[in-house]
Order: C-alpha cells, then structure tokens, then sequence
C-alpha cells in the first residue's frame, strides 16, 4: 500500500490497491447484496507506531473501503444493497485510532480526515444517484469514526444486547471534534434534536437500545437472535426498490497503471510534471484518440480502458496522490490538449446513454473525481493555450480554478485557443453545494448563464470567453509570458494557511448543505481545534490519551 518515495527517504502513500491486498476488510456478495466485513488488522497500520485495536482505522483502512466501493459500483451491477458490519465479535468499529492521531503530523491528520470525508460522501452519492442503498449493521460498539461510517449509510440497525451503544465521545475523550461529519449529519439528516445531540456528544458511553432508536440515532433495533435476519430482510426491501441490473456483466477494474518519476506521474490520460524550485505542479490532461466505442457493445468491451472511465481513475489517482505526497506544491497548473471534437462527442456518448448502470457510474465517478479537485486546497490556475480543449467535460476543469487564463491570438485566429460550452456543463457534474460550476460562477443568474448558452458549442476564443466572463483574463502573446509568470509566483509567494481558508470560501459561495458543512467545519473548525495545546499539547487529550495521565487544559475560551 505504500512505496518507497521517488523524492526523499519517505514513503509515499499509493491508493491502489485490489481485494487479494486486502488487510482490513473481507467482501461477500449474495444476489443483489453485498457485505462489507470490517475485520481490521491491528498489524497493518499503513504507518508504524499504533496498532488498530477493537476495529480502529486508519487511512490504510479507508483506502481499501474506497478501493471495495467502486469495485461494488463497477465490478457487480447486481449488487443494490451494501450492508457494512463487522466480523468481530462485540465491536462494530471504534472510529479513527487515537494513537494514530497522537503521533500523525497535523497534514497527516486533516488529509486523513478530508479523504474520509469523501469516501463517506461517495456513499451517499452513490445512494442519491446510482440506485446503491447501504445499512450500517451495528452487531457492537460503535465508537466516533465508527459511527461517522453508519451515519453515512440510509440506514443503521444496532443490536440490542444491552452493552452494544453508538457514540461520538469525541469532545470529552480528546478535546476534538468529530473529524468526518458526526456532528453534521446527526443534525442535518438524522435531525436529532439539538439538546439530545449536545448530550449525546459530550457523553463518552453513548446510547443503547430503544432510547438510540427513541433519539433518532439509529433506525430500527434488533434483539441478536433476530439481528441478522432483520438485517437481511431490509437489505432485501431495499434492493427491491433500485434500478441496478440484475443480469449485466459488471467491468474488472484493472491496475491504474503509471509511471513513477522523481518529478512526474504520468498516465495515459494524466502527466503530472512538478516544478519543485517554483514550487508548481502542471497537470496535462489528454483528450481521446483513435477510435472511441459508438454503442453500448463497444463501451462494455472496452471496459476499464474506456477513454471516460480510465480517464477518471487516472485523474483521481493523480489528485490524491499529490494531495498527500507533495505538500509543498501548493499551486497546480491545469492544462489540457488534444481535440475538443472528440471531448465534445464522448460528452455526446455519455448523454445519449446515461440511462445504461455503466455510464451512469462513469458519470458518477467523473463528478466525484471534479469535486475531489474542488476541495484540494491547493490554488489552481488554467492555462488556456494553443492546443488546449478545453470543451465540455473538460471545461469543467477550468471552471474548478480559481483563475482561468485565456491566450489571446487576434492575428492568428487558426492557432488561437478556444473553450466551448456543451450541455454537460449545465449540471451534469454538479459540485458539492449542489450548483453546477457554471452557476457557481454566475451566482445562477438567469441573464449571464443564458447569454453562455446561446454560445452553446460554439469554440470561443479568448477575448469572447473573457466578455462572456468565462475566463479570468485574457492576455495576449506579447504579455502572455510575463502575466501568467507574475500571477503564478504572486500566488507561491502567499501564505498557504491564508489561501486555503480564502480559496474554500470563494469557491463555495452558493447554497449551504450538508456536504458543504461538513467540509467547512473540518477546514475550520477542526483544523484550528487540531492544532491547540488542548488537543495536542504536552498535557493534550490526544497526547496522553492511554497514559493513565489526565489532560492539563488552558480554560480560557478563545
């Protein structure tokens, strides 16, 4: 899961991964169910220094959770039920280990955090558009992270065998806060009542029984003679209600293949090259070529080497894997190249067979691949230049940028860069407020956004772009060199911390939901309470949490 650092002594964290690497979970599929066994090695930290007791986790862990979901998405259409339980006895999960915290840099823990996030967002993405339902079988405790995992499932049945409880003990065991949406979704989707959930949150031995079920915090109990067949005739009911096919001929998801270079990754589709003096990285995204599959036959024979699909994969392996390894390049430059026609056809593709399961999950990880670039905090620029295609889907990675430079070429208009508009770009990857980026970016005002679309797949060059206010600025070539030079060191020269807070809040102006909440308090609220004596300090809950020591706290309320 991990390999030796082309950059320094240091391992780099790798996402892929397959079951047969499997330490932490075991896969089982029945029909139109799948289970999810949380059976964690308390060896197989992902770093040394802690050992993953009572089912605790760490980001090793969630890797293979991610990695097992999009093999249930792509690899088994049959599957309309995904329960998640635990193959211990007594104990469902006990959240992220506090060892772990405890000894993990302060990035460690906030990527750590961010990447949990989205593989618990991801469920409910799936939920909400790819006819995936889950249940949280909770047969033992359920402890903070643990907890954080069910509250993302539709539903959560506990046992009641009168000592197994769920909790986010959280506040009076660490001095934290629940890193992964505990405290948003008990409220925003649970809708526990606010004076019971500040019980809830500042009690360490949780709720059992009927009162869990009375508080809103699970759905249904079960005595344990009863707990397994209550579990399997709900996961039934539910897979009752999907779409998914019961017959297709899911797609293996081969090794993400790529190269491995001191300053580069490179892909078929993605080439990272980073420029660590200037403190850059520059991510090169390819267009299709050759011939792409016309018809459904074709897309299923091509697998996971079709072009959307393989294209995502690559996008997103290439966005963690920079998120986590390379800190210091807090700029990523976005280009594209290739054929803006063969950009706009496989949007072509993707619309005329959005009802097939396998577009559909191509879509689907399209769209959370583009917001897993939203919520980098990193700064990212487009640079819009001669052979860039910018079109569509691709579009949106320009749109995702904070700033977007368009190169103007008023004497060449053969070579001069164009963007073009498609339909894809009105909605078909909306970001985590719910708005497309276009609408982010007019704040949805009826007049901008449909002077756009009456340019709808029109190739615009720079200085139409600009007057639509689809690009940032426009310079043209004597000015090109110097304007995007000043822009990008300018930017390298600022604070990182002051960025990251400034980009989130600019980037996700529009509507407030449970997604956006949840990302704001992590960036936030626990990046701030995860950097405080109280938590981290000498005398900190997470220092010495096991050491028998109590914690020593400033009690000045800041």
């Amino acid at each position: 899961m991990s390999t030796a650092s082309p950059a320094g002594p240091a391992p780099n964290v790798d996402y892929r991964t397959e079951p047969s690497q499997y330490r932490h979970w075991k896969l089982r599929f029945e029909g139109p169910v799948a289970t999810l066994l949380a059976d964690f090695d308390e060896n197989g930290g992902i770093r040394p220094g802690y050992k993953l007791k009572l089912n605790s986790y760490d980001l090793g862990v969630d890797i293979e959770l991610h990695d097992a979901l999009n093999r249930i998405r792509f690899e088994h259409p049959e599957v309309r039920t995904v329960v998640l339980t635990s193959a211990r006895d007594k104990v469902f999960c006990s959240g992220a280990n506090i060892f772990m915290l405890g000894v993990s840099s302060h990035a460690w823990k906030v990527n750590f955090c961010k990447f949990t996030n989205e593989t618990r967002n991801g469920i409910e993405d799936s939920s909400r558009h790819s006819g995936l339902k889950f249940i949280a079988a909770v047969n033992g405790s359920c402890a903070g992270g643990g907890y954080e995992v069910a509250l993302a499932c539709d539903e959560i049945i506990l046992v009641d065998d009168r000592s197994s409880a769920v909790s986010l003990p959280e506040v009076p065991l660490l001095g934290v806060l629940p890193g992964t949406g505990g405290l948003t979704r008990v409220t925003d989707k649970r809708h526990v009542r606010h004076d019971l959930a500040d019980i809830f949150c500042t009690t360490t031995e949780g709720v059992r029984g009927q009162k869990a079920k009375d508080w809103r915090l699970v759905d249904d109990i079960a005595k344990p003679a009863q707990f397994a067949a209550r579990v399997q005739e709900r996961a039934l009911q539910l897979a009752a209600m999907s779409d998914r096919p019961a017959d297709a001929r899911g797609v293996a998801l081969t090794k993400i293949e790529r190269i491995v270079e001191p300053d580069a990754l490179r892909y078929a589709h993605v080439n990272v090259q980073i420029d660590r003096a200037k403190r850059t990285a520059s991510f090169t995204i390819a267009a299709p070529t050759g011939v792409q599959p016309t018809d459904i036959a074709g897309i299923e024979a091509a697998g996971a080497d079709w072009y959307p699909l393989a294209l995502a994969r690559q996008l997103d392996d290439a966005i963690l894997s920079m998120r986590t390894n390379e800190l210091a390049i807090g700029t990523w430059l976005i280009r594209t190249e290739g054929d803006a026609a063969a950009v706009l056809a496989m949007d072509a593709m993707l619309a005329t067979y959005a009802g097939h399961w396998l577009v559909r999950e191509t879509v689907g990880l399209l769209r959370r691949t583009l917001s897993r670039l939203d919520v980098s905090s990193r700064s990212l620029f487009a640079l819009i230049e001669p052979g860039s295609c910018f079109a569509g889907t691709f579009l949106e990675l320009a749109l995702a940028c904070d700033r977007s430079y368009h190169l103007a070429l008023p004497d060449d208009a053969a070579r001069a860069p164009k963007i073009t508009v498609g339909e894809a770009n009105f909605g078909r990857y909306p970001m985590a407020t719910g708005q497309s980026r276009l609408g982010r970016r007019y704040y949805d005002e009826p007049g901008p956004l449909a002077a756009v679309r009456a340019r709808l797949g029109e190739p615009l060059d720079a200085d139409a772009a600009h007057a639509l206010g689809l690009v940032t600025s426009h310079p043209d070539d004597i000015d090109w060199a110097d304007e995007t030079r000043i822009a990008i060191e300018e930017r390298v020269a600022m604070s990182p911390d002051a960025l990251t807070g400034m980009e989130a809040n600019l980037r996700f102006n529009g509507p407030e939901n449970m997604v956006t909440r949840i990302f704001g308090r992590l960036t936030a609220w626990q990046n701030w309470i995860f950097q405080r004596p109280n938590a981290v300090g000498d005398k900190g809950a997470l220092k010495v949490y096991g050491t028998g020591e109590k914690s020593a706290f400033d009690w000045n309320r800041v």
